[in-house]
């Protein structure tokens, strides 16, 4: 039996330490993860969290060169569970809708949705055009999750880590990895709350 296989791509968008935390949940796990950053994705991950790529390459099994279309998961015939691009620009979700492959990340996506795997994407953007809309939307028919990386705050965060580790946690449970973590939502009952009762004018 084949060991569960992700390739996790990081790309040029705001929100690196998303990418960062989805590697780290999934090292204790005997999931094989397959990274790319591309080359913007470096640049963000020095500026938000002071990373290099080698440290960040460290927490994969294995990684490539943004621009190294011979690597194995650019190919069908290799198998795995699926890829979570964490996060993903806009330029890249462009890229990925319009079958764009001049890049490993691209390429990778291709093949997921081709092979119809599993590809889940953290569209990291405010304000949204229309180009962007109809990109996801375009996505999301091929069978896409765009997942937003929109912070819970019924779960009452206290620091920058419950937010980004709520939203890696999300990012993995759409992969059918579920991981352990104290940011899940327990539902307690709230003392003192009556249901709202409907009155007549």
């Amino acid at each position: 039996m084949q060991p569960s296989r992700l390739i996790i791509g990081i790309t040029g968008a705001s929100g690196a330490a998303y990418g960062v935390r989805v590697l780290q949940l999934l090292q204790n796990t005997d999931v094989e993860t397959h990274l790319i950053v591309s080359k913007w994705g470096v640049r963000t991950l020095a500026e938000e969290t002071g990373m290099t790529l080698e440290q960040v390459q460290r927490l994969a099994a294995f990684h490539y060169g943004s621009l190294d279309q011979a690597a194995a998961i650019s190919s069908g015939s290799f198998v795995t569970d699926g890829m979570a691009i964490c996060p993903c620009s806009v330029r890249t979700l462009g890229a990925i809708a319009h079958g764009f492959g001049d890049s490993l990340v691209h390429r990778a996506a291709d093949v997921i949705l081709k092979e119809r795997r599993k590809l889940v994407v953290v569209v990291r953007e405010t304000p949204l055009s229309d180009i962007h809309l109809e990109n996801m939307l375009k996505l999301s028919r091929m069978g896409a999750v765009i997942l937003p990386p929109v912070p819970a705050f019924y779960k009452r965060p206290e620091t920058l880590d419950d937010i980004v580790e709520d939203t890696a946690v999300r990012v993995l449970d759409q992969l059918g990895i579920h991981i352990d973590s104290p940011r899940r939502w327990q539902s307690e009952p709230s003392a003192g709350v009556a249901d709202p009762v409907m009155r007549r004018k």
